[in-house]
């Protein structure tokens, strides 16, 4: 009668670490913000899991190695239907958008940790 007690609160206490860490990785939000740019593309695509992903440039340049010279990307997946299709149709403007960033994506919320989840402004 004992060892199945045991067994029992061993059990729970093991599935409570495996819940708490599944939520760590896949839906705490790890930080959130705003980025501003041009918007290079919005597209749908996926295999199972048909997701909205993105693209924007921002202004400035980095260097990954000397000498070299490359624009600031942000890749993003969008949460939001209509939040995409409102990209899509002003595709190429400058956009303030505000994001969540994640551990870990999830395969139907996106190929990125980083998901839009509004848009500011649209200039």
């Amino acid at each position: 009668m004992k060892s199945k007690k045991t067994l029992f609160i061993s059990l729970g206490i093991v599935m409570l670490i495996l819940g708490g860490f599944f939520y760590y990785r896949y839906y705490f939000v790890f930080g959130e913000g705003v980025k501003a740019g041009q918007l290079n593309y919005v597209v749908k695509k996926g295999y199972l899991f048909k997701t909205y992903e993105g693209k924007l440039i921002q202004t400035g340049f980095r260097t990954g190695q000397p000498g070299a010279i490359q624009s600031n990307e942000f890749e993003f997946s969008v949460s939001d239907k209509d939040i995409a299709e409102k990209m899509m149709v002003n595709s190429g403007k400058t956009f303030e958008l505000h994001y969540k960033e994640y551990v870990n994506s999830l395969p139907w919320r996106g190929y990125s940790a980083f998901v839009v989840d509004s848009i500011i402004s649209i200039k």
